[in-house]
């Protein structure tokens, strides 16, 4: 490989910082979801179609590879290379809905799930419905011509691109929806315009070719180019449109593509039917499908063995002695409950004919779906997360005609036996014929490489003589690329090599990808996983984490800490000091002090990781016994730090920012960024003291309120009363208190005639993660103590409940209170967050009252964790005509006080999300969490309270 010259990559952008070459951006990017590893030598964040075109460019001549990476959800080494990496998903995520929905303009860094969001309101969705829609983005989706469980053929990416815009390993940029494409095209590409049209000629001429295409593209086939394009169309613009589609980065870089959606049918019910054996489910499948399933998922006998061991799952395989079942999840959908209705009706019907092993029935409850749907989904995780350490789930996937498809699983189960591959469930879309298979092996060692090759050569060899493709949905990559002249023979594969010469003559995009001539390419390049933390050893480097998480856009995501710390693990091992230096030099900042510990990964990890609780460790294990010392000081005198920390506030809050500023960013540089808070503007002054008179009388809860109530003052009140305007402001502009959510949650327990009792000795209290958020373990241990025995002692042992004002430390006392065990006799204590409270016990009972007209709304990732969001948006109706959750909504990684230590993080973290609550233009804003709102009331310049306030107001 030709030497890379940086020079010219960064003259090709606009910031010469978009292109990276320090070692932890090259170690932490390279990693897709795949099992292959290669190091890229630089990585670049493009930000225009432009800016590709000029990468391209200076690519191919330097005779440097190039490859470009979106959500690296690729399971098959597509988006892995040794050149040049091209960052596609930080920018590139603008959507146009066009004609109400019915079709719609994306850039390649949307995710599905955040186009179904915006989709969502005109009543449609996207087609193409993979299963790793939470991540995957569009540029990967037309990269692989992604299906999914529901769409099958019909509705995937092929069919439902009307046009992209695409720019060309040369730089030309082609809108080949425009009127004058197909002219644009032949001036600018005269030689690949007049050399589509001669393969189409080839092609259509040759009955072989023809008939094969047509049966290789009549199921679900993403092995090779897509060569239904050149039958399928006629002009030549058109033909390299398709071919774009399923190409896997090969041929070039769509900066955009236009789609028609499909209906949102918000109707479904679901039912799980267990056969005796894998014969017996394949022959229920035309009765199955003719009745209007929409999906029909196929699961082994393995696979039940294991879904029985899942949290959740349904009596009829709990129950299940499992021998050779089979078992297949049914589901109807429908835009009305009436055509729901009809359709299971008719399903429910053919079920006596169908030899069932257990009794079955078809359900439309959300949660009896929610479960079966966890078994299926359940499965990957359960395998891929109780792997032996240090070795590599693989996940693959084929597809062959689905009369043949029993036997097919039934010959992949002999293989599995006979290369002693155990766990290797099967699973997938029978409708289709397309299931899914998992080998988890460490495929490093000699042994353990011929094993997986000779595996290799026989499944090749089954699929390929049932008339299958050996790639259903998850494109060739590396994977497969050696095998695709054997599944479409000499003459196509000629075809398919003419295609790659006419697009990119250079070869530099992406090679080693879709077509390789090494037949040992599949067995080289396989990353390792050698074991580094308890916590995270289980990843398996999906990408599901990344778009949730606060820092994608600023430094790592859960994914890169985790494969870095690989990375400085592998380096160790293989006596390369130099490199574990140059990782670890800038591991602290980009992993450590910019993870905002929110949970947030956990909640999209298919194996429950949270990263958060391995950078929490790498914390505490760098807290030297000063820094212990003085937080653990800090637990045992708590109530002085807090009000310590309001008065200090307070005092600061009459200063000029100019007197502030110098002092505070001196004290910055001295002591550390990591260690002295940034003072900003819209902090407020401190807040008051927490503790309360004991109620006479029976008390119906323990009210718990959040020490940042103390330590930060409330937000501005809503009403303009006593000169106020709307943002809390007075007549000189200076911050006006509202009355906080300490006195507004009381008084509306009031009303409602709830008494509350607040512990005792409530100001040297606290839910502890202040500390845990840290790594400082002792000063931890004496705070959870403290609590504890007060919470003991104020819920008289258990017996009432917990309230507490603050999501974040509702968490946080939820987590002391679960690694608490109780003595014998005593009750377990009860955690509830003010919102759910208000939300169960008081909302039904509120008197009629006027409502404000629109309210942005904040959730916050511990209320996401905690799940009660539906009750922080009933609380929300109450308050507001028009309550708006922003589609770009996340965590605002605020983060206690994360976000004073490294503003950048937030400032990242909101950025989106507060351009869109600026265009809502809402009457008010809230969140549930004092941090939170500090945080979105800097990012957006609104004023962002606690719900309950609002509440209180509007119902007095």
């Amino acid at each position: 490989m030709a030497s890379l010259d940086l020079a010219a990559l960064r003259e090709a952008v606009h910031d010469p910082a978009q292109v990276k070459t320090r070692a932890i951006d090259l170690h932490a990017n390279a990693h897709d979801a795949s099992h292959f590893l290669l190091i890229p030598q630089a990585v670049v964040t493009a930000g225009s179609a432009a800016e590709v075109g000029g990468l391209l460019r200076a690519s191919a001549a330097q005779g440097v590879p190039l490859t470009f990476r979106s959500g690296g959800t690729s399971l098959s080494g597509q988006s892995v290379t040794d050149g040049v990496l091209v960052d596609v998903r930080r920018n590139f995520r603008d959507i146009e809905v066009l004609d109400d929905g019915a079709r719609v303009r994306v850039q390649p860094g949307v995710t599905v799930r955040a186009l179904n969001a915006r989709l969502a309101r005109y009543g449609r969705k996207f087609g193409p419905d993979p299963a790793s829609e939470a991540a995957c983005t569009i540029g990967g989706v037309v990269a692989n011509n992604s299906s999914g469980m529901n769409c099958g053929t019909v509705d995937n990416t092929y069919r439902t691109m009307e046009s992209l815009t695409v720019v060309l390993p040369s730089g030309t940029v082609i809108d080949t929806g425009a009127a004058d494409a197909d002219q644009k095209l032949r001036a600018l590409e005269p030689e690949l315009y007049e050399g589509l049209a001669k393969l189409a000629e080839r092609v259509r001429k040759n009955p072989d070719s023809v008939a094969r295409i047509r049966q290789q593209f009549s199921m679900k086939n993403t092995m090779g180019y897509g060569l239904n394009s050149l039958l399928d169309f006629n002009n030549p613009v058109d033909i390299m449109a398709h071919l774009i589609v399923g190409s896997e980065g090969t041929l070039g870089f769509v900066a955009e593509a236009v789609f028609r959606t499909i209906p949102r049918l918000q109707h479904a019910a679901a039912g799980l039917l267990v056969f005796p054996d894998l014969e017996a489910a394949n022959a229920a499948l035309p009765a199955l499908v003719q009745t209007g399933a929409a999906t029909i998922e196929l699961m082994d006998a393995l696979s039940l063995k294991v879904g029985q061991a899942l949290k959740g799952t349904p009596a009829v395989v709990k129950d299940l002695a499992v021998r050779d079942h089979a078992a297949l999840l049914v589901e109807y959908s429908a835009g009305s409950a009436e055509q729901l209705a009809e359709l299971h009706g008719t399903g429910e019907g053919i079920l006596p004919g169908l030899g069932l092993s257990a009794p079955a029935r078809f359900t439309g409850d959300a949660r009896e779906r929610g479960q079966l749907w966890q078994l299926r989904k359940g499965l990957y995780a359960s395998v891929a997360g109780a792997r032996p350490q240090g070795t590599t789930a693989l996940l693959e996937d084929i597809v062959v005609p689905v009369p043949v498809l029993g036997r097919t699983c039934r010959e992949l189960i002999r293989l599995f036996d006979k290369y002693s591959y155990s766990n290797s469930v099967i699973f997938g879309h029978a409708k289709d014929g397309n299931v899914h298979f998992m080998l988890t092996d460490g495929f490093a060692t000699a042994g353990e490489l011929d094993r997986y090759s000779a595996f290799t050569e026989d499944m090749v060899d089954l699929v390929l003589a049932e008339g299958g493709s050996l790639k259903a949905e998850h494109g060739t990559g590396r994977v497969m690329a050696p095998y695709v002249r054997r599944q479409y023979g000499d003459e196509l594969y000629d075809v398919m090599r003419s295609i790659k010469q006419l697009f990119d003559p250079a070869a530099m995009l992406n090679p080693g990808v879709l077509m390789d001539e090494d037949p040992l390419a599949h067995l080289r390049h396989i990353k390792t996983a050698p074991p580094v933390a308890e916590e995270v050893d289980r990843c398996v480097s999906c990408g599901y984490c990344e778009p949730v998480c606060p820092s994608k856009d600023i430094t790592l995501t859960p994914r890169q800490r985790i494969v870095t710390l690989r990375a400085i693990e592998s380096a160790r091992l293989a006596g390369d000091m130099a490199l574990v230096k140059e990782l670890e030099k800038d591991y602290d900042y980009e992993s450590v002090d910019t993870c905002a510990v929110d949970g947030m990964c956990q909640t999209a990890c298919p194996v429950d990781i949270n990263t958060g609780s391995l950078v929490k460790r790498l914390r505490k294990d760098d807290a030297g016994p000063l820094a212990n010392g003085a937080w653990n000081a800090a637990a045992k005198h708590w109530e002085g730090v807090t009000r310590g920390a309001s008065l200090a506030l307070t005092v600061v809050d009459k200063l000029p920012a100019a007197v502030i500023a110098p002092p505070n960013k001196a004290a910055r540089a001295v002591l550390g960024k990591d260690t002295v808070p940034l003072y900003s503007a819209e902090l407020p002054g401190g807040g008051s003291v927490r503790k309360r008179p004991t109620p006479a009388g029976t008390v119906d809860a323990v009210y718990f309120p959040a020490c940042v109530g103390t330590m930060f003052g409330p937000a501005g009140a809503r009403t303009a009363e006593a000169g106020q305007d709307a943002q809390g402001q007075d007549a000189q502009g200076q911050g006006v208190q509202g009355p906080g959510v300490q006195y507004s949650f009381e008084q509306l327990c009031a009303r409602a005639g709830l008494k509350l009792l607040v512990p005792e000795g409530i100001d040297g209290l606290c839910c502890g993660t202040p500390w845990s958020s840290k790594g400082m373990a002792a000063g931890q241990s004496t705070m959870r103590e403290k609590t504890l025995a007060a919470l003991r002692e104020a819920t008289r042992d258990g017996e009432l409940p917990i309230v507490c004002d603050a999501s974040s430390c509702t968490e946080g006392l939820r987590q002391a209170v679960e690694s608490d065990t109780p003595k014998p006799g005593q009750r377990a204590l009860q955690m509830v967050d003010a919102v759910d409270f208000v939300a169960d016990r008081i909302l039904s009972g509120l008197p009629s009252h006027g409502k404000l007209e629109s309210l942005a709304l904040h959730p916050t990732c511990s209320s996401t964790r905690m799940g009660i969001n539906d009750a922080l948006s009933a609380v929300a109706g109450a308050v507001a005509e028009r309550v708006e959750v922003p589609e770009n909504w996340g965590c605002c990684a605020f983060a206690g006080d994360r976000g004073m230590l490294h503003p950048e993080l937030t400032a990242s973290a909101t950025a989106k999300q507060a351009a869109e609550v600026a265009d809502m233009g809402a009457t008010a804003h809230a969140s549930c969490n004092r941090t939170c709102e500090l945080g979105m009331t800097r990012a957006t310049g609104s004023q962002y309270r606690h719900v309950l306030e609002l509440l209180e107001e509007v119902t007095r």
